[in-house]
């Protein structure tokens, strides 16, 4: 099953199901976050809008962004805020935003289901104004190294998602390669991860 028909398919239970790893993303992008006021920001991959609401209590405009529309649907169902425009787009090609037009651009839980990170972070240095923030939480590495990766359960299956290994120095060299300055690297643990390697990583860059 190919990343995008998972995403459609797992829209309908993607919120009711037991997921620490989302929960986690959501408590970390606040804590990084909420403090900060923006005029534009970029989220990419909003899926169905767990962390657009915030986005849309720190800026003034918010492009939730996602390639799966039935994801995008239930983020409707959740986020009626009029500063929020939610667009259907792939990623993995040229990003309609305008150059140096957002001060922030979010991306959770994507990257490990993007080859390229290079694209990914050329289009970031694209949109982003001078001094803009380019927050990125994934799955930590050390997770996938033992084998876990991005899975929903239908009718009794477990349906794995498509993912690929991005290794921490990826996103340093992914950075540095297209001018960011790192400002925040951290992991991140869920409670009931004792004595367990993280499950996050999470990385502020600045252009």
């Amino acid at each position: 099953m190919s990343v995008q028909a998972a995403y459609d398919n797992w829209s309908a239970t993607y919120d009711a199901d037991q997921n620490l790893t989302r929960d986690l993303d959501q408590t970390v992008t606040r804590e990084t976050l909420m403090g900060l006021r923006c005029k534009s920001v970029v989220e990419i991959g909003c899926g169905t809008g767990k962390n657009t609401l915030l986005l849309s209590q720190i800026a003034l405009e918010v492009y939730a962004i996602d390639f799966s529309a039935y994801m995008i649907e239930k983020a409707k169902e959740k986020v009626r805020s009029a500063n929020v425009v939610f667009i259907t787009q792939d990623i993995t090609k040229q990003w309609t935003c305008r150059n140096e037009s957002a001060d922030l651009i979010t991306c959770n839980l994507v990257l490990e289901h993007i080859e390229d990170l290079s694209f990914i972070f050329s289009q970031a240095v694209r949109v982003l104004v001078k001094g803009g923030y380019f927050f990125i939480c994934e799955l930590h590495p050390f997770r996938q190294y033992q084998g876990t990766q991005a899975n929903f359960q239908r009718n009794q299956e477990v349906i794995e998602i498509p993912a690929f290994m991005h290794h921490i120095s990826d996103f340093f060299y992914a950075g540095k390669n297209h001018g960011f300055m790192l400002e925040d690297f951290r992991e991140w643990w869920h409670e009931q991860d004792q004595n367990k390697p993280p499950r996050l990583a999470s990385f502020l860059f600045r252009k």
